[in-house]
């Protein structure tokens, strides 16, 4: 077992702010999972605080197993200061005879460049008819949030899913905040109510999609170690759109109008949160 920026300090560690967010497992180097699910009781719906956990986690084979591993690789050889070979025992060679094109993409504050936020403003920025995305936390930075704004304008059907409970409340209202000012431009938000909305994905125009672990919020693009499947294709794409459908059923619309009548106190908790958003 290896344990990534261990506290050197009982009860203090200073750098508690850069966890390693990735949830993945490689099976002989053939089988591949990457998505939303951690391990834990509350992600198969035992707490009972958060309910039945809605989630979306993708399996598959192929080419793309190999970057999967390697990025297993080199998390483990920081983790445990490990030399693990970069041979065929762990890293597989298999040809894939599939046609579907898919890439890992991984990011960090160990990295230059946020390129799995640079991945969804590449799929925001393309999207000509609909673009749906589903995230537990919407705090996005400068650049997605007028990405999302500009494609709203564009005539693109941009569509929200966002949990209808909070398992961070300062993050929650934040949420909300944002959701409020994607609503005035004409973004359309739906509050999941049958349980907790933990999945992280985003498709556009049955053309591509991406299912991970980045959540739309700056934490995500800037201070977790995170990682997400980018996938170019049709019947991929249209299924995970047949998924944000099905999901709908169990959603009640937020509308600009219900929006802008909620409580003071909720205009205070979001002004306040919306401040510290950088933060959370």
């Amino acid at each position: 077992m290896g344990r990534f920026f261990p506290s050197k300090i009982p009860l203090l560690n200073l750098k508690v702010n850069y966890r390693n967010h990735r949830k993945l497992v490689i099976i002989d180097g053939a089988i591949g999972y990457l998505g939303g699910f951690n391990v834990g009781n509350e992600y198969l719906g035992l707490k009972e605080s958060m309910g039945y956990w809605r989630d979306t986690h993708i399996r598959f084979k192929g080419g793309a197993i190999y970057d999967l591993q390697l990025r297993f690789i080199l998390d483990w050889r920081f983790a445990t200061k490990e030399n693990i070979e970069l041979t065929g025992r762990y890293l597989t060679d298999e040809i894939s005879n599939g046609n579907v094109a898919m890439q890992i993409v991984s990011s960090g504050p160990d990295e230059v460049e946020d390129q799995v936020k640079e991945g969804y403003l590449k799929i925001i920025n393309s999207a000509r008819n609909y673009l749906y995305i589903q995230s537990p936390y919407l705090v996005p930075d400068q650049s997605i949030l007028e990405a999302l704004k500009l494609a709203v304008r564009s005539g693109v059907d941009v569509r929200i899913m966002i949990p209808n409970k909070p398992d961070h409340p300062f993050v929650y209202w934040a949420t909300t905040s944002y959701a409020g000012e994607l609503l005035r431009e004409g973004a359309k938000v739906y509050i999941y109510e049958n349980g907790f909305l933990h999945a992280k994905t985003i498709v556009a125009d049955d053309m591509v999609c991406s299912v991970g672990t980045c959540n739309f919020d700056i934490r995500s693009f800037r201070l977790n170690f995170e990682v997400n499947g980018f996938i170019y294709d049709e019947k991929i794409s249209i299924k995970l759109k047949e998924i944000f459908h099905e999901d709908i059923v169990y959603c009640r619309e937020l509308s600009y109008e219900i929006y802008t009548q909620r409580p003071l106190v909720m205009k205070f908790k979001e002004s306040i949160s919306r401040l510290f958003s950088p933060l959370l």
